[in-house]
């Protein structure tokens, strides 16, 4: 899934980036509301972080001409206006969520996981991206969530992906290179130590004893696998 980041205060921006990178989103962005539409046309993302106060062109004339020509594609304005009035305007301009700097990093997840369900909701309609199990785990792909029994464990969009990954190839031993292929991107190269954390991590979440995992075993010396 591809996000456009429009901001024009590099710190900003690239924590912005940097946060939906993490999150398993590929990233292009803008430093003003010109180049914003620039790669509107060129990349098609799937959904936009807009800031209002840029450069040349502002927020709000950028979400209108992109809703000339796109009335579905999520766009989440992210900006310092604090007055109603601004909110107001955005809403009323198509925007689908309004998240005020400064801003946690908690918050930006949040909210940018409820739009990226949107555009999977909207994406597939009928649901044809059906739930799938891991042992006793059911996870949603539309909902970014998995459930046991009564609990339920919010998932990132990479989080996802990963575990299809192994609900596809059960048994299969799955090196680094498949799993950073699929869940990070041909063009990404992180180390080894990226991908045992990352794991580490979602052990944690899923696994009802992270110690002594039977969901994601690890294979020493190849990787990982699931046996159902």
């Amino acid at each position: 899934m591809k996000v456009l980041v429009a901001e024009d205060e590099d710190l900003i921006r690239e924590g912005l980036v940097e946060i939906l990178t993490s999150e398993g989103y590929q990233t292009i962005a803008a430093e003003d509301g010109q180049q914003a539409l620039q790669l509107f046309d060129a990349e098609h993302p799937d959904f936009i972080c807009l800031d209002i106060m840029m450069p040349g062109m502002n927020g709000y004339d950028v979400c209108k001409n992109i809703r000339l020509q796109n009335q579905h594609i999520p766009i989440i304005f992210i900006s310092a206006k604090s007055e109603e009035i601004d909110r107001v305007v955005g809403l009323e301009l198509g925007a689908d969520d309004f998240i005020m700097k400064p801003f946690g990093v908690k918050e930006v997840i949040a909210r940018i996981r409820a739009v990226t369900r949107r555009c999977l909701a909207h994406s597939d309609p009928d649901g044809v991206q059906q739930a799938f199990t891991l042992g006793d785990l059911r996870i949603i792909p539309g909902e970014l969530r998995a459930l046991r029994d009564e609990q339920t464990i919010e998932l990132s969009y990479r989080e996802v992906n990963i575990l299809h990954l192994f609900a596809e190839r059960p048994g299969q031993v799955l090196d680094r290179d498949t799993l950073f292929n699929h869940c990070w991107g041909m063009d990404y190269f992180p180390s080894s130590r990226t991908l045992d954390q990352h794991i580490s991590k979602l052990r944690k979440r899923i696994e009802i004893d992270s110690k002594n995992p039977l969901i994601i075993q690890t294979v020493h010396g190849r990787g990982y696998r699931y046996n159902p």
